[in-house]
């Protein structure tokens, strides 16, 4: 269940809130009572929980582990929130006072971000609704009674934070407008000093200067901070984090917390996935309770066509073969019946000789790939298509105005994932689309011009492809590809004869002409695939790798000698480090069960 540590708690919880209604209180009350027994350093059978929670004793499932106390306190502090959501639970239904995060604040002398954060760890709630009938978080007066006898002592450090005279209010104010405008402080290195100096808390001087700013804008110390980072200066904090600048030099510059640094790049994250298109194939399959186990887990023995040295052609129906053959040729021998008759249904597969040594090296690297058999191909465009819809469903609980770290970080693997499956189905078609650029030779273009835009096509078509239906993929690729060519060749040539008058003419129009270039189609995407592979390393990492590889478009290349003097390292060390971050770049692309 969604927010819940145990599984099998939050399916309780559900049936809870399913049950009648003249118990969920009573659910409620047993579940406080529950969190006030639990010892975070134990280990509790759920068959314990159920009953206590229910009076009930069932049968005992040994397939559900012990639940550890301390996330077992957590997921009952959840039920208690949601069966209590679940009827309209009143003030009048208890015989003792029942107040709002309001007054307890008030009571405790604290801010109200600090009950929520007692509430997050210990502090049993529950939703009421007040004699406003509005339905709010709300303590029992027993309640509060015992988390005071038992957190006496952080109440009282608590309290403490407010508890500012005025005369200490007015010099912690004079102090740090003195540093802020003589010494060029930031906030945080003034709460430092002005700690170090009179003994109180960090976050005591920050919440003062903060509250002495807002109340008084016109004499705001750090004037600055009310008005908030700009669009422009959050793109350029993301940029910069992502070239390998550190948290604590952007800090400085923009007189931000590290906090605050922090927050804005995430916020960027969050807002580049709400924008960024995640476009898939939906099947009945992804919905499944066993989804992640059946389309995820990793396929042992999945069928691959062996690799060859003949090309692969287009066949009248649109599949793959081996192109014209001689007779009597026979199939390699490592090549199984069941993996030629799996590829296609009327006709064995066969293979010619190995490549010839003298093609360029793209076209001779391209026979070392396996093709896809058709159980291997539905495999992977279901775990495609599957990882996209599970990013695009997590993508709907981004918050801008709460954004979990974690909830981006399984978003960005999820589409890594996916793009490391396309890259996969992508590399065993490429020769599909070398032997259709083949028969399209003869015009302006040159073959790897043809290829080129036939990869595109490609690409394309695996975005848009329904294995469902079905079909083979290289089918739908080739009328894709095919289609691609008889748009883009016949405007080519179009363009030659306006200037065509005699050939020397032509040849020089031709070399004129705008070549096609797919980096500068796919450069967003490119730029955006980078960007987040590159949020996953340290400020180190991504300084070596960028300035290394020249991934920063205002600066060249730089050599590891000229890395290592620049980051006080030996050369032999910047190479380790570079070595360590690409390894950590492939494990987190590898396509994951």
């Amino acid at each position: 269940m969604n927010g819940y540590h145990h599984p099998p708690v939050g399916a309780l919880a559900a049936e809870l809130c399913a049950g009648l209604l003249r118990l969920r209180k009573g659910y409620v009350d047993a579940a406080e009572a529950l969190i006030r027994l639990v010892d975070p350093a134990q280990e509790y059978p759920y068959e314990f929980v159920v009953f206590r929670l229910t009076n009930y004793r069932g049968p005992r499932d040994k397939a559900i582990q012990p639940l550890p106390g301390g996330t077992l306190r957590a997921d009952l502090l959840r039920l208690m929130l949601q069966v209590s959501e679940s009827f309209s639970l009143s003030t009048t239904d208890y015989d003792e006072p029942v107040v709002d995060i309001a007054a307890v604040s008030k009571r405790f002398n604290v801010s109200t971000k600090t009950v929520q954060r007692w509430r997050a760890e210990l502090l049993p709630a529950r939703r009421v609704v007040f004699p406003d009938a509005k339905r709010r978080i709300a303590f029992l007066e027993s309640t509060l009674t015992w988390f005071e006898e038992l957190r006496r002592e952080s109440l009282q450090r608590s309290a403490s934070f407010n508890q500012l005279s005025d005369g200490e209010r007015r010099d912690i104010i004079r102090r740090a407008s003195r540093m802020a405008r003589w010494a060029r402080c930031s906030l945080s290195e003034v709460c430092r000093r002005i700690s170090d100096r009179n003994g109180r808390a960090v976050e005591t001087i920050r919440y003062t200067i903060r509250q002495h700013d807002a109340q008084n804008p016109s004499q705001a110390i750090f004037p600055h901070l009310l008005a908030g980072v700009g669009p422009d200066d959050r793109e350029v904090i993301y940029r910069c984090f992502l070239n390998g600048v550190s948290v604590q030099s952007l800090a400085q510059r923009y007189n931000r917390t590290r906090g605050s640094v922090y927050r804005i790049i995430n916020e960027m994250r969050a807002k580049i996935l709400l924008e960024q298109p995640i476009p898939h194939i939906y099947s009945p399959q992804f919905a499944l309770p066993d989804a992640d186990a059946t389309i995820l887990e990793t396929e042992r023995g999945a069928g691959v066509l062996p690799a060859s040295g003949g090309e692969v052609e287009l066949t009248s129906s649109g599949g793959q073969t081996d192109g014209a053959h001689n007779a009597g040729e026979t199939p390699a021998p490592h090549e199984t019946p069941a993996t030629r008759g799996a590829y296609v249904s009327d006709k064995p597969v066969k293979v010619r000789k190995p490549a010839d040594p003298n093609l360029p090296p793209y076209l001779r690297d391209l026979y070392n790939t396996p093709l896809l058999a058709p159980q291997r191909e539905r495999e992977l465009f279901r775990r495609y298509n599957y990882l996209k819809f599970k990013a695009d469903q997590l993508r709907k609980q981004i918050s801008l105005n709460r954004v979990r770290t974690q909830l981006l970080r399984q978003i960005e693997t999820l589409l890594i994932q996916a793009n490391a499956v396309k890259n996969e189905i992508v590399q065993a078609n490429l020769r599909l689309v070398v032997s259709i650029a083949k028969k399209h030779l003869g015009g302006p273009q040159e073959l790897f011009e043809l290829v080129s835009d036939g990869n595109i096509s490609l690409m394309k078509a695996v975005e848009k492809f329904d294995f469902s239906r079905g079909f083979r993929f290289s089918t739908y690729a080739s009328w894709a590809i095919v289609r691609n060519f008889a748009r883009s060749i016949p405007q080519e040539r179009y363009q030659l004869d306006r200037y065509e008058t005699t050939k020397d003419e032509v040849l020089d129009a031709a070399a004129g002409l705008e070549r096609f270039d797919p980096n500068a189609v796919n450069l967003p995407e490119l730029r955006e695939c980078i960007d987040v592979l590159l949020v996953q390393l340290t400020p180190r990492e991504r300084t070596i790798l960028i300035d290394h590889y020249g991934l920063n478009e205002e600066q060249s290349s730089k050599t590891l000698d000229q890395l290592g003097k620049s980051l006080g390292l030996s050369k032999e060390r910047v190479r380790q480090i570079e070595a360590g971050a690409l390894q950590k770049l492939r494990v987190y692309m590898k396509p994951r069960a």
